[in-house]
């Protein structure tokens, strides 16, 4: 029996779906694109790792998620108001 790993944060699925539901749609391209000038470096692959919890979140990327996403920061963390 194999062991799964522990996640690595809680906002990974809010992420993907916060992406999803924006108007248009992000690509993980398009958010990492965002970020970036933001001056917050997430390329697509570590995009993809926080969504999947195979990443740690830093409180910046936390916050700069959140004001690209157009969502608050406590929703990303599991919160009910989007």
């Amino acid at each position: 029996m194999t062991k799964k790993p522990a996640p690595k944060n809680i906002a990974g699925r809010r992420v993907a779906e916060a992406r999803q539901c924006a108007t248009p749609a992000l690509t993980q391209d398009a958010l990492s694109g965002k970020l970036a000038r933001r001056g917050v470096q997430l390329d697509r692959a570590a995009i993809a790792k926080i969504e999947n919890n195979l990443r740690h979140v830093l409180d910046y990327e936390l916050k700069a998620l959140a004001d690209v996403l157009d969502v608050d920061v406590d929703w990303l963390l599991g919160g009910a108001e989007r």
